[in-house]
């Protein structure tokens, strides 16, 4: 019979197999102590408020004013699910019933929608949300983890978050620059908004949902955020991607007040998609030399070169390229910072956000209607909004509010109401 060799490696194996072992196992155990070790505790709080209420069992006291009732299978919310636990009853001697305090403090709040909005975001479907879960001791009996549960948990959960989003107030933020963008879902195109204050910081303002990213879809935002307290007393820069529906609506609620930036990005693509291959790397490197100027006239004596370059070989890029040509500079004219012109030259802020509302709804295999698409978007544009951070060189920003209150000045030869910029 051929004799095993015990190996250095095979021992520390076999070790290390059976430090695992114990680990999962003390970790289940104390897990499961200590959610025993609550419920029981829970047990015997309500006890003792009965009794404080009831009095002690088996003693007659005549100034009795509530009795026991037995007790009800009833739940408490623990670690996304439900929990059956005994509740005990009370009732008062003309058979109304009593609520013990801790009772109503533990059920009073439901965090099951949060967790469920939170699960689904993350990428956990509502078939695994059981899943995604701390297994229980096979003696505590849950609820409320299947797919029905989950879903409509979630449901409720957004069109809160919608309706609160919809209804937000822009009073206190007072934007100075607004990115607009739409996105496409299903059938449904839907307008999303965000703002910068004074100190660089980021605002989800709001969105609105259309077949098409028709003026009238993109009016009816802009409307629904004056009604809210955007102001349009004073000027304000609006970053947009070319749009000419976006680019009307801007015009129709703001009029001269509005200082138009196009983005940087979709023209250069615009242009480039117009050009033979060929043609592209070299037009590119001109794109961009005219847009890393800090000279806003060389920029545009860049650009009107460009123009004379292609009119004859590539008309349509030519034109491309001279359409809204005045508005792709229009924050390099205003004198910023080279970062902060940078980030209010392009989408790319309003386009992080919507990339992200994208990757919240790729599972969603079937689109129910746009209510169901805005309230997918505005979980996605609040989840985004969580990890906001103040835009970059928004040390600069102090010149972009100097800038304003100059065009406002132009306008009506007095300046509006001074913004104050936060540390």
């Amino acid at each position: 019979m051929k004799k095993r060799r015990k190996t250095k490696a095979g021992v520390q194996a076999r070790g290390n197999d059976k430090q695992l072992s114990l680990h999962e196992f003390v970790r289940s155990s104390l897990y499961e102590t200590v959610l025993i070790a609550g419920l029981l505790h829970v047990k015997q709080v309500l006890e003792e408020e009965r009794a404080a209420v009831c009095g002690q069992r088996y003693r007659h006291t005549q100034e009795r004013m509530a009795y026991r009732a037995g007790a009800v299978p009833s739940s408490l919310v623990l670690g996304g699910r439900k929990v059956v636990v005994t509740r005990p009853r009370v009732r008062t001697t003309d058979n109304q019933e009593v609520t013990l305090p801790s009772w109503t403090a533990w059920s009073g709040a439901d965090p099951l929608e949060a967790r469920a909005i939170e699960q689904m975001i993350l990428g956990v479907s509502t078939r695994d949300y059981h899943r995604s879960l701390e297994t229980l001791p096979e003696e505590v009996r849950s609820r409320s983890t299947g797919k029905s549960a989950v879903s409509r948990r979630f449901v409720r959960g957004t069109q809160q978050q919608l309706a609160k989003l919809l209804s937000r107030s822009l009073e206190g933020i007072e934007p100075v620059a607004l990115y607009l963008d739409g996105v496409h879902v299903a059938d449904h195109v839907v307008v999303t908004a965000i703002g910068l204050d004074a100190s660089g910081k980021k605002h989800v303002l709001g969105l609105w949902e259309g077949a098409t990213e028709h003026s009238a879809t993109c009016t009816a935002l802009l409307e629904n955020l004056v009604e809210r307290g955007l102001r349009t007393d004073r000027a304000l820069l609006v970053v947009i991607d070319g749009s000419k529906a976006l680019r009307k609506a801007v015009a129709a609620i703001f009029g001269k007040r509005v200082l138009v930036q196009r983005c940087q990005e979709h023209k250069k693509r615009n242009v480039l998609d117009a050009l033979p291959n060929a043609k592209r790397e070299s037009v590119k490197r001109a794109l961009n030399e005219a847009f890393r100027t800090r000279d806003a006239a060389r920029a545009r004596r860049l650009l009107d070169n460009l123009i004379r370059r292609l009119a004859q070989e590539h008309p349509g890029a030519a034109a491309s390229l001279k359409e809204g040509l005045d508005e792709l500079l229009t924050v390099k004219e205003l004198g910023m910072d080279e970062l902060l012109e940078r980030m209010l030259s392009t989408t790319n802020v309003i386009e992080n956000m919507i990339g992200n509302v994208r990757d919240v709804g790729a599972r969603v295999k079937r689109w129910r209607g746009g209510h169901m698409v805005l309230r997918w978007c505005a979980a996605g544009m609040l989840e985004a909004e969580r990890h906001f951070r103040r835009i970059k060189g928004h040390a600069g920003m102090k010149d972009l509010v100097s800038a304003l209150r100059k065009h406002d000045t132009k306008l009506d030869g007095r300046s509006t109401d001074r913004v104050v910029i936060a540390a």
